[in-house]
């Protein structure tokens, strides 16, 4: 779970606390908020790969939750309900609102950590090592080898990872913080070390060809999208 992004959404403190360490000891980052008000505010702040949440919450159920941010946010990071209501109607009430995965209480933390992992990898397309191709530009995860073109690209393993991003990402903008959260998790090297990766993967990615594929939207992010 190295670098994970997680929202843990919980009004249960003891077990939100026990949650919370034991994702932290795999490795994630992860906020709280015991309340979907605080929860809303977080999430309109900050890039989380993914959220916990809670069915059962003092005003605004999980439910009711989870729909306003797909409608009102757009927003599409993957959603785990934990909830003790373990009957089929509210499993199927979870997934109409927006969830994509319901973990039923008291459940073993291993599960829980294997579901967020399941989702993850959906998230970022990695339940495969398929190709990833843009324009005529191919990234190989398996064997770890970018071309553009038919051309190698020599590119450094940070770089790799970057393009890998951009390339599973698109045509979506990947932000800065996106970008930074994944790549170091809250040990971002400096200020400057992802512009110095970007500039050299635009070096390999662009420089020798006609068509520029690396964009940067400033004040948004950066994509890799084929010319129009």
């Amino acid at each position: 779970m190295d670098n994970l992004s997680i929202l843990l959404v919980e009004d249960h403190r003891q077990l939100a606390q026990t949650v919370l360490e034991y994702l932290e000891q795999q490795g994630a980052t992860v906020d709280y908020a015991g309340n979907t008000h605080l929860a809303r505010e977080l999430v309109k702040e900050h890039h989380y790969d993914l959220m916990l949440l809670d069915v059962m919450l003092p005003g605004e159920s999980g439910f009711e939750f989870c729909r306003s941010l797909r409608a009102d946010l757009t927003l599409d990071m993957p959603v785990i309900f934990m909830t003790a209501r373990d009957q089929l109607d509210d499993k199927l009430e979870g997934f109409r609102n927006g969830g994509d995965d319901y973990i039923v209480k008291p459940f073993a933390l291993p599960e829980l950590a294997a579901r967020v992992h399941a989702q993850i990898r959906r998230q970022r397309r990695e339940v495969t090592a398929n190709t990833l191709q843009v324009d005529d530009l191919e990234l190989d995860p398996a064997r770890q080898e970018a071309r553009r073109a038919g051309q190698p690209l020599k590119l450094s393993p940070t770089a790799f990872r970057i393009l890998r991003i951009l390339m599973r990402e698109s045509p979506k903008v990947v932000s800065r913080e996106q970008l930074e959260q994944e790549l170091w998790g809250d040990l971002v090297p400096d200020s400057d070390a992802l512009r110095s990766h970007l500039y050299n993967l635009r070096k390999a990615v662009d420089k020798p060809f006609a068509n520029p594929l690396l964009n940067t939207l400033p004040g948004v992010g950066f994509c890799i999208q084929p010319p129009e």
